[in-house]
């Protein structure tokens, strides 16, 4: 089976259709008859093989797109080896398209295409074909595939997807800068014909740009574009296919240029001289006028920086330059004096800060001008002779005496008089004031260093003919000291004296303070009071180093017969007049503990240890005060609460009251009297007299001698006595009726030994002296008291 077509669709395929149809050829091409293979026998005889060739002869099909005829587009022919012409072969045709969009005659095998087709959505179809026995539908060739394909025409403008475009370019380029390259698609296919070979092509921007017709790059076409000049430009590009022959299909794009600036402008001063009116009264530091130079290009390529260039301008002015605006700002560097000096010339230089080398040949990128500034007069206050002045008096003298003078002159030409006139703000108006006239200053009372040493105080200065112009300078005063005060003792604190110590012993070094100044340093002398009689306890030790040791005069004081001594001191300056002071000084008597060269009285070592302050005592005992008034308060309740003895008249018990109290020995005068059991007749005269305390023990000689009491009670009849109380217990009507046990322990009587105790046995006083305890350190210095002499017992 062969195909065959009318469609010629290249100069080869036409002379093909040409050859067939000038020879009369039909749609179809005949097959090829099957070829006999011959094979020669041995008997002579010829072999026939027959080997049918293939019976489809395939070529690819093509179909126009975009068909518009009324008619079914007629695409080819499929043809079979087998088929006679009788009608008994069947074409049939299955795959992409079938049946809808591409039709095959069952008889002929004619294939036409009934909807127009697009190759830009799809540029071929797979189809298959098979031939079949239309009696036995059986097939008569295997099924095979061919494919039509979809044969492309200029039906699709050039477009530019990412249009419109904006660009930039630096102006005073050179010309064929690149400035774009923009690109266009066609969506025709570009491997046939020209439907998708694009032109490109410059329709606006002439003559400042040009576009390569090939790659479509955009180039500057003229030379010096000033963006000061034009800034924008507009450019139309536009596409064509077909190679920019005539019918082919055409796209346009828009590209907005801006030109970027660059320094190829210098600055340039409006005028070239100016004038400037600055009172001579304008502050230092401040801004007293602008200039500016004007400059045509942009952003940092507009940096100016001013400059004052020559030495006249530059000593008396400052120039800066204000980012924002551009302009130079003008500043005072030095007060002006209009009487000194009435004009100024500055020679102002402005430079562009980022200057381009490219366009050096355009000269130097910088200008000049001429500022004449004229001072004016103005009424100024007076000025002092001196920015500030110190001044010195003495202490203690007199009112109206003079500590100096300040003096003020007006510096304008009329050379008003001056006025003085203390500030009333400050504190040293009281003390001192100003001659109006001459500037002098004079103390109005007398002055005291030690109080205050210097005063600070404001004069101020102003023209009589203009009162409201002010003028202020400060003045120190220094008090200088006189010796008016006399020295003290530095220690207002009680000295500590141990009762350790031995005569010659220091108790305490002493210093002294005075209030007044001595420039070649203080000197003090020390001695005791001379119309007092001689201290028998201390003397005192002039050291000749402003210091000043208290000694003792004798050995073992006791705080039991003084605590507290008094010391006056005598202390002399050397000061010029001769001043003496006499302080006292406390020394107070107390054990000491020795920590090192640190002496601390016991109860002082107590509370230092415990570091408590004051405050802090006094509210502990104040907690503890309140703790005993509850627990007292809380145990009175408790024994004025009384129950009932007999709970019911069927609960009648006897009751065991039991006492569990400790004696407190022999010193308890509370406790239960033993001598009652021993004398009843000496128990009724003591019944009433617990509240006595017994006598303390009297000293006396050695003949006195003590016998035992228990020798000297008389025999009683310890039963008798029994008896006696429990007949007073039964009858007292204020006891509970409940049987009571009483137990009395006695030990008997006349034991021959006597007691041991201390209280009953008779004084002995030794003779052996203990004063060396006083030596062996303060571990023994209780035993040194109980031991010590007895004149100092007599005494205490």
């Amino acid at each position: 089976m062969r195909i065959s077509t009318t469609s010629c669709l290249c100069p080869f395929l036409v002379c093909l259709c040409f050859i067939q149809r000038c020879g009369g050829a039909s749609h179809h091409v005949p097959t090829k008859v099957p070829s006999k293979n011959q094979t020669k026998l041995a008997n002579g005889e010829t072999e026939v093989h027959h080997r049918p060739k293939r019976g489809w002869i395939w070529n690819q099909f093509f179909v126009l797109e975009e068909h518009m005829g009324p008619d079914a587009q007629y695409v080819g022919k499929l043809h079979s080896n087998s088929d006679k012409g009788d009608g008994s072969v069947r074409y049939i045709l299955s795959g992409e398209g079938a049946g809808t969009i591409f039709i095959i005659d069952e008889v002929t095998g004619d294939i036409h295409a009934t909807k127009s087709l697009d190759r830009e959505r799809k540029t071929h179809y797979v189809l298959h074909a098979q031939a079949l026995d239309r009696n036995t539908e059986e097939a008569l060739e295997p099924k095979s595939e061919f494919i039509i394909k979809v044969q492309d025409i200029n039906d699709n403008a050039p477009k530019f997807p990412d249009g419109p475009f904006v660009a930039m370019v630096p102006e005073m380029s050179e010309v064929g800068t690149s400035v774009l390259q923009v690109t266009a698609t066609d969506a025709d296919d570009p491997t046939y014909g020209n439907s998708a070979r694009i032109v490109y092509s410059i329709l606006q921007g002439q003559p400042y740009f040009s576009v390569d017709p090939k790659t479509g790059i955009i180039r500057t076409a003229l030379a010096n574009m000033d963006r000061e000049a034009r800034e924008h430009y507009t450019v139309v590009i536009q596409a064509k296919d077909m190679a920019g022959q005539v019918g082919g299909l055409s796209g346009s794009t828009t590209i907005n240029i801006t030109l970027t600036d660059v320094n190829d402008n210098p600055p340039k001063f409006p005028q070239k001289n100016y004038q400037l009116y600055v009172p001579e009264s304008a502050q230092v530091g401040k801004p007293v006028g602008k200039i500016k130079a004007n400059d045509e290009d942009l952003g940092i390529n507009a940096d100016i920086r001013y400059s004052i260039i020559n030495s006249e301008g530059a000593n008396m002015f400052s120039i800066s330059t204000d980012r924002d605006t551009r302009e130079g700002i003008i500043s005072l560097k030095k007060p002006l004096n209009f009487e000194r000096k009435k004009t100024y010339t500055l020679n102002i230089e402005g430079v562009n800060t980022h200057v381009d080398p490219r366009f050096s040949y355009l000269g130097a990128f910088k200008d000049t001008a001429t500022l004449k500034i004229t001072v004016g007069d103005v009424d100024e206050a007076p000025v002092f002779s001196m920015d500030y002045y110190i001044m010195d008096v003495y202490e203690n003298s007199p009112s109206g005496t003079e500590v100096g003078a300040v003096t003020a002159r007006d510096p304008d030409s009329r050379n008003s008089h001056v006025r003085y006139l203390l500030d009333s703000k400050d504190e040293g108006i009281s003390y001192f004031r100003v001659d109006e006239y001459s500037g002098v200053i004079y103390t109005t009372q007398p002055l005291d260093r030690e109080d205050m040493p210097w005063h600070n105080i404001t004069v101020m200065a102003s023209e009589v003919d203009n009162p409201s112009l002010l003028s202020h300078v400060p003045v120190t005063v220094q008090v200088l000291d006189v010796n008016d005060n006399p020295p003290e003792i530095a220690t207002e604190e009680e000295v500590i004296v141990c009762e350790s110590s031995r005569p010659g012993q220091v108790i305490q070094t002493v210093t002294a303070v005075d209030k007044d100044d001595f420039a070649n340093g203080q000197r003090f002398s020390f001695a005791l009071p001379s119309q007092l009689p001689v201290n028998p306890n201390f003397t005192l030790k002039d050291n000749e180093d402003s210091t000043a040791s208290i000694i003792a005069r004798r050995r073992r004081f006791n705080h039991l017969t003084q605590e507290l001594y008094e010391l006056p001191i005598v202390v002399w300056d050397s000061g010029e007049p001769l001043l003496s002071g006499t302080s006292t000084l406390t020394l107070r008597v107390c054990p000491c503990q020795r920590h090192g060269r640190i002496r601390m009285c016991q109860g002082e070592a107590f509370l230092s240890s415990a570091g408590l302050s004051t405050g802090a005592l006094i509210a502990i005992l104040l907690c503890i005060v309140i703790l005993l008034t509850i627990v007292v308060l809380f145990i009175t309740l408790r024994r004025s609460k009384k129950e009932p003895l007999i709970i019911s008249e069927e609960d009648i018990r006897e009751n065991v009251v039991t006492y569990d109290d400790e004696g407190g020995g022999e010193e308890d005068t509370e406790a239960f009297d033993i001598i009652a059991l021993r004398n009843p007749a000496a128990a009724e005269e003591l019944k009433f007299r617990r509240d006595i305390r017994p006598e303390a023990r009297k000293h006396c000689g050695p003949p006195c001698s003590h016998r035992s009491p228990s020798v000297e009670l008389d025999e009683v009849d310890v039963h008798e006595f029994i008896k006696q109380r429990l007949v007073e217990a039964d009858m007292d009507t204020s006891v509970p009726p409940y049987d009571s046990l009483q137990t009395y322990a006695y030990e008997g009587q006349g034991s021959p030994t006597g007691s041991i105790s201390p209280v009953d046995s008779p004084g002995t006083h030794s003779e052996q002296d203990f004063n060396y305890l006083d030596d062996w350190g303060p571990q023994f210095q209780k035993l040194a008291e109980l031991y010590g002499d007895p004149e100092s017992d007599v005494t205490t």
